[in-house]
């Protein structure tokens, strides 16, 4: 049996699994072509005989130049691209190369590209955006990163609680929370939410936050329009239109997250109702358009590119006992997308 060490080869693996050197590749790779039976047995082997486990640690002992693989939900959502630039910030000064990859929010693609990650020897690893609430995709992704970091592999996420690694985590409750509290100032009663994709924590998280805020006004949750769309510019759109068409008595709409929040106010202005005199819009992250907008939108604000830095800065960092966590804070920012309740 090959010995582990820098010099075992995907050959080594290959000839203990049975398979071609294609086959290894692909399953190490997490491509396509290899049945979930096949691969799962040559990812354990590898994993026995310890290989790509010293190249990492052969790279980052050293200090030498290495590859960070940055997984996103969505390339071009100005959230992912704003958290890229604080990540590529820190990898410039550290001499590291950054490798984008894009998960669609795609919980089985995701997964994919971190065996494939791993498969290609990056030292860093960093997941950005919402974990979800099935536990089961968690514990995959949680149970991969784990043999990836055995490996010498070093791992942060941003807006993921539940992998066990050291984690940057959004103030979503609290920025929900301050959303309602917003529109509730100025009379809104009459409030629907575009509530994005169901099953991702994100939503649920800051949804939460609206809740408690509602609360304390003694209105419930379940007795408003909730709209679960993309959580995505379209979705924002789709979800404007069913809440204009089914209650039309509403007089705010929450948007979850920007994207969404800027297809909301595009389908308001396609049916020529105005923003805020006839319908108050509020959005989630404060992507660098939010000012820019006519109206301007009112949004929470989280520090994106820092926590791109501070995600990277984390991995950087000798091992710790137990995974770091670091919250981001939020702010409120009121702009010309919200007003007082139409009389």
């Amino acid at each position: 049996m090959p010995k582990p060490g820098p010099r075992l080869r995907l050959a080594d693996v290959a000839e203990r699994a049975g398979v071609s050197l294609a086959t290894a590749s692909r399953a190490l790779a997490g491509r396509e072509g290899v049945s979930a039976e096949v691969a799962d047995r040559i990812r354990q082997i590898s994993q026995d005989l310890g290989y790509i486990a010293n190249p990492y640690a052969r790279t980052l002992a050293g200090g030498a130049s290495s590859t960070v693989g940055l997984v996103v939900h969505q390339v071009d959502d100005p959230y992912f691209s704003e958290i890229a630039g604080g990540v590529i910030q820190i990898a410039d000064e550290q001499s590291l190369l950054v490798q984008i990859c894009h998960s669609g929010r795609d919980p089985d693609h995701e997964l994919r590209q971190i065996r494939h990650l791993t498969a290609q020897q990056v030292g860093i690893i960093i997941i950005a955006g919402s974990g979800y609430t099935d536990a089961r995709i968690e514990a995959e992704a949680r149970e991969a990163l784990s043999a990836y970091r055995r490996t010498g592999g070093r791992v942060a996420v941003i807006g993921r609680h539940s992998l066990g690694v050291d984690a940057v985590l959004p103030d979503n409750e609290a920025g929900g929370h301050a959303l309602a509290t917003h529109l509730l100032s100025l009379g809104h009663r009459r409030i629907a939410i575009a509530a994005g994709t169901p099953g991702l924590t994100t939503v649920v998280d800051r949804q939460a936050g609206v809740a408690s805020a509602l609360r304390q006004h003694g209105i419930d949750l379940d007795d408003l329009p909730i709209v679960h769309t993309d959580f995505t510019r379209d979705g924002g759109k789709a979800a404007a239109d069913r809440i204009v068409q089914e209650h039309p008595e509403t007089t705010a709409i929450v948007a979850l997250n920007d994207a969404m929040a800027i297809g909301v106010l595009s389908a308001l202005r396609a049916r020529g109702i105005s923003v805020p005199e006839r319908m108050s819009v509020v959005g989630f992250d404060d992507v660098s358009v939010a000012a820019d907008l006519a109206p301007s939108l009112t949004t929470v604000r989280l520090p994106m590119t820092d926590m791109g830095r501070m995600a990277l800065e984390l991995a950087l960092k000798p091992a710790a006992a137990r995974p770091r966590r670091r919250a981001t804070g939020q702010t409120l920012m009121i702009r010309d997308s919200s007003g007082p309740v139409p009389r």
